[in-house]
């Protein structure tokens, strides 16, 4: 830069003595309402916004940079969706997205239906038409953005204003933070996005906390445990936070234990009476029938829990169930104890609640060793479903630290890992459990590794769900951080072409041509390797491991054995 020297004008000072007096200085502007909330957003915690800026919501990214915020750039809305995904479930903060009117809104939603399903605190903002606006043909339109995005989040509504806009976001951070966390949809139109607003208010107070265990709803369930001869519990994902409380109520009642697919690592890794994730397994029901107590922690007992109508306990047990969400508790499981808590403060209360003649180290009241031999069995039915994959997911597994975070695809790799691969916690292992899309992995990860610190990251896809949102490459390469991309290839929809065979139809659109993975990985600049067959699953370790310490992803490309299609 060429530095001009300012001309000394005379006087003292250098000053003009003949300079006339400029205009006095007028009000300074208001900020526009995007700077605004950017700042707002900043105030209550985010530090990570992820999005693709378009003509309509550009004033939303005016503020930005100015409050330190970083912008993940992803290819499509639904890789930006399944980042703020990512990001919620490493970190436990809301994900933030940013999309424009109608088509960034409508390619978002589908992340927001699988965050609905499972319950992931998602907060999306859209820019919109004004809604008085009636011409026909406008760039973006859509007859209905707010009622088309309610149907796959909690709320969806339009703000008219700053002040609504600003309401809107305390609503939804409150609500995360006090109910069962689901995703929120702010619209906002595009004049008021580019309008003066007024500051950011304050943050408000904390809002009021979980629901905490009643004293009057405890005892009756610390009666019934302590007088149990075969209690039983269930934990699922919501009962995630409170796996020390979770644990020392298992040793302290002697119970056995079964999880959900979301709850996988709640009871302790090395817990002889673990039944583990095994409640899809058809002889669940037989030995939960077996118990006289069955407690459901955090856990909606959905279809893809159970893949069957009922539980499974007989008629002489008591069904309790402690849960934050009034509609779980009155569903048609039929619980007989019904507590409507946070999970880890019923459980410390339950723990505190039982007889002193319940002790700290109380006799199991099932039979370790049948407990192991029934979860061999649970395993041996997975393998020979899906043959083949067993030992690649213990391998993966087995190369990672203890507290990487994996997020899988809807891929045959997934289902036998989350049925037969431990985890040392909770929440290290997030699939699209209740939506089930493709897709999933590679941005979820992406937006996993996208939040400040943090540990190991690595996504698990299948060669055909991988290549719905493979173009976010190009965001984890500009994120430069290590992500192993571990990539399943069958060469096909395998578990589509079982389904199809076990109902007797002729596999029909289950083979698609793939593309040159390596090549695909060389155009965005990556790593890539493929572990060679001899090796088998100790390549698959030692990819890991190099992949682990090398800045930017790494496409692991596993091509599945002949025993598993």
């Amino acid at each position: 830069m060429v530095e001009i020297p300012a001309k000394n004008q005379g006087g003292a000072g250098g000053e003009n003595p003949n300079a006339k007096p400029g205009p006095a200085p007028g009000p300074a502007l208001a900020p526009k309402l995007g700077a605004a909330l950017a700042e707002m957003l900043r105030l209550r915690g985010v530090d990570t916004i992820f999005g693709i800026p378009g003509v309509h919501n550009i004033e939303l990214y005016r503020g930005i940079e100015q409050a330190g915020i970083t912008h993940v750039l992803a290819r499509h809305e639904q890789g930006a969706g399944f980042m703020a995904d990512g990001y919620a479930r490493a970190t436990g903060k809301p994900g933030v997205a940013f999309v424009i009117t109608g088509p960034g809104l409508t390619n978002i939603m589908t992340p927001m239906g699988q965050a609905w399903s499972d319950s992931v605190p998602m907060l999306v903002i859209s820019s919109c038409l004004p809604p008085d606006s009636e011409t026909p043909g406008q760039l973006h339109q859509m007859r209905d953005q707010t009622g088309a995005a309610g149907c796959v989040c909690d709320w969806s509504q339009l703000a008219g204003d700053g002040e609504t806009a600003f309401g809107l976001i305390d609503r939804a951070f409150a609500e995360f933070a006090s109910q069962r966390p689901r995703p929120k949809h702010v619209s906002i139109p595009i004049d008021v996005l580019a309008a003066p607003a007024p500051p950011p208010p304050p943050v408000p107070p904390a809002p009021a906390p979980l629901p905490a265990a009643e004293a009057s709803a405890i005892a009756p369930l610390a009666a019934r445990l302590a007088r149990a001869r075969r209690p039983l519990f269930i934990f699922g994902g919501g009962a995630r936070r409170a796996a020390e409380a979770a644990r020392a109520l298992l040793a302290r009642c002697g119970a056995a234990s079964f999880t959900t697919y979301a709850g996988r690592g709640i009871p302790a890794p090395d817990d002889p009476l673990a039944f583990g994730a095994a409640l899809a397994r058809p002889d669940s029901a037989r030995i939960i029938a077996q118990a006289d107590l069955v407690v459901v922690v955090g856990s909606e007992l959905a279809q893809v829990d159970l893949w069957r109508d009922q539980l499974g306990y007989a008629g002489a047990a008591t069904l309790a169930r402690i849960d934050i969400d009034p509609a779980v508790l009155d569903d048609a499981h039929g619980a007989t104890l019904r507590i409507r808590a946070d999970a880890g403060a019923a459980l410390t209360a339950l723990g505190a609640a039982l007889p002193d003649a319940a002790t700290p180290e109380a006799a199991p009241k099932w039979d370790a060793g049948e407990v192991a031999r029934i979860r061999a069995a649970f395993h041996a039915e997975t393998d020979a479903e899906r043959p083949g994959i067993a030992p690649w997911a213990r391998a993966l597994r087995a190369a990672l630290p203890a507290d990487a975070q994996i997020f899988s695809d809807m891929t045959q790799f997934a289902y036998v890992a989350k049925e037969i691969v431990p985890q040392p916690g909770p929440g290290l292992w997030h699939h699209p459990f209740g939506f089930g899309t493709l897709g999933y992995a590679l941005p979820a990860a992406i937006g996993a590794r996208a939040a400040p610190g943090g540990g190991a990251v690595v996504a698990i896809a299948g060669d055909y769900g991988f290549q719905y949102t493979h173009q976010e490459l190009g965001s984890a390469v500009e994120l430069g951080r290590p992500l192993p991309i571990v990539l399943w290839d069958n060469g096909k929809l395998k578990e589509i072409e079982d389904a199809m065979v076990r109902a007797q139809i002729a596999p029909n659109a289950v083979t698609a041509r793939n593309p040159d993975f390596a090549l695909l990985a060389r155009s965005y600049g990556i790593a890539y390797c493929a572990p060679a067959s001899p090796e088998g699953p100790d390549g698959l370790g030692a990819a890991l491991r190099d992949a682990l310490g090398r800045a930017g992803p790494t496409l692991i490309h596993l091509r599945a054995p002949a025993a598993a299609g």
